[in-house]
């Protein structure tokens, strides 16, 4: 007999999380003697809580098959919301729901903190002897998770998009910059990323001959705002220009940060952007050039934008959601489906599986081997693993009367046989 499946997306979305989303629906459908009804968690976990599954099953092929080029996470919605230890109704929830709408198979598409949730899942299957299968799907543009020897998972489907998108973004970037120099000698451009360097690290793939005067700034360089300035006068007395590519999350004191409820400093929602800062600090420092420092922020814009999604991504995404539903086939409850790389100069993946427990929360750091001397460029090495995600080519994207095509589901729901449920940690809010 069948049992009924709930997929679900958490976290930041990315140009191609919704590609995972349809491997997964897609290969469901092929085994109906295995899996029953897909449903999908309107909003991550918190439509699973609240009863809201999107009937994916009575979707057409069409609007499944658009998902591949439908960035962010319109399609069922995402989430930020955390299965804490203590949360004990929820957990009792989840169960009431995965019962009531005979649900053996969960999976859910995110970071390190998805993961948890997923692993959290896979847990209150085991422990209360429920016949449910709970499998992750990566997907983070962060890159960051896993480990540093890159045994567990070698990239994350998001990041070779994202890293596309600040290839050609520096490449304009630096086109604006030489034009506009006498004015503007100094462009600072603030990239996404807390903690963790990878995105940053991306935009020298615009340059890789470093014909460009680029500058790269990661937390795990530990450049302060001081040496900073000195760099880029530096770097203004030898070409006359200088553009800046600075983490998100590189220390220039208080800004003034505003919190998300996995913990994370939400940076578009601070007092005061990084970009900002360094902006304001080298005007008033001064710079060794007339004219003055400007700024940009890309924002959201590097992590949604289709037409600069990586054909490499969009196509490994599919494969994660694939595996991770052959996963639940073969191998059974508490696994997250990988990508691993195959040795030698050639790329070349495998889809595999690793423990839950060893992802969850996982958080993994830009390694300081590929951190240049200089500490504000990256090396040959990390340009060697990263540009073959970027792909050769621009997607093709659908355009009906000049707009875009999107997925556009039809809002059918699973009839809601529960009582009304608010997830435990928005009580207090909601009250």
């Amino acid at each position: 007999m069948n049992k009924n499946v709930i997929v679900a997306q958490s976290g930041g979305p990315s140009s191609v999380i919704n590609s995972t989303l349809r491997g997964i629906i897609e290969s469901c459908r092929q085994f109906p003697e295995t899996f029953g009804t897909v449903y999908g968690g309107w909003h991550g976990i918190e439509g699973v809580l609240k009863e809201e599954l999107l009937d994916l099953s009575v979707q057409s092929d069409e609007e499944v098959v658009l998902l591949r080029t439908t960035p962010a996470a319109g399609s069922i919605g995402t989430c930020r919301y955390k299965l804490k230890e203590h949360q004990d109704e929820d957990f009792e929830r989840l169960i009431e729901i995965f019962k009531t709408h005979q649900v053996g198979y969960f999976f859910y598409i995110g970071g390190n903190d998805s993961q948890h949730t997923a692993f959290k899942v896979s847990q209150i299957a085991k422990e209360h002897g429920l016949e449910l299968i709970a499998v992750g799907a990566p997907k983070t543009i962060d890159n960051d998770v896993g480990d540093s020897e890159f045994t567990l998972i070698d990239h994350t489907p998001g990041y070779g998009s994202v890293a596309k998108y600040w290839s050609h973004m520096i490449q304009n970037i630096n086109q604006e910059n030489m034009g506009s120099s006498p004015a503007d000698p100094v462009m600072v451009v603030q990239a996404m990323g807390r903690k963790i360097g990878y995105i940053p690290a991306a935009a020298r793939l615009a340059d890789p001959n470093r014909e460009m005067p680029l500058q790269i700034y990661m937390t795990e360089s530990q450049v302060s705002i001081a040496e900073l300035t000195d760099k880029v006068n530096d770097q203004i007395k030898k070409d006359g220009r200088c553009i800046v590519v600075v983490s998100e999350g590189f220390d220039v004191g208080d800004i003034g940060a505003v919190k998300d409820s996995f913990g994370h400093t939400s940076f578009g929602a601070s007092q005061l952007s990084v970009q900002q800062s360094v902006v304001n600090h080298l005007n008033k420092e001064g710079i060794n050039a007339t004219g003055s420092a400007r700024g940009q922020i890309p924002g959201t814009d590097q992590r949604h934008a289709m037409i600069y999604a990586s054909t490499v991504d969009l196509n490994e995404a599919y494969r994660v959601g694939q595996k991770a539903v052959d996963i639940a086939m073969n191998d059974g409850n508490g696994w997250m489906a990988t990508i691993l790389r195959e040795p030698g100069f050639i790329y070349n993946v495998r889809y595999d599986k690793v423990p839950l427990e060893k992802v969850a929360l996982s958080e993994r750091f830009f390694p300081q081997k590929w951190i240049a001397e200089s500490r504000v460029d990256v090396t040959d090495e990390f340009l060697n693993y990263v540009r073959p995600l970027i792909g050769e080519d621009w997607v093709s994207v659908p355009v009906i009367n000049g707009i875009q095509r999107f997925t556009s589901f039809e809002r059918v729901f699973a009839p809601q046989k529960l009582e009304k449920y608010i997830p435990q940690a928005y009580r207090a809010v909601v009250s």
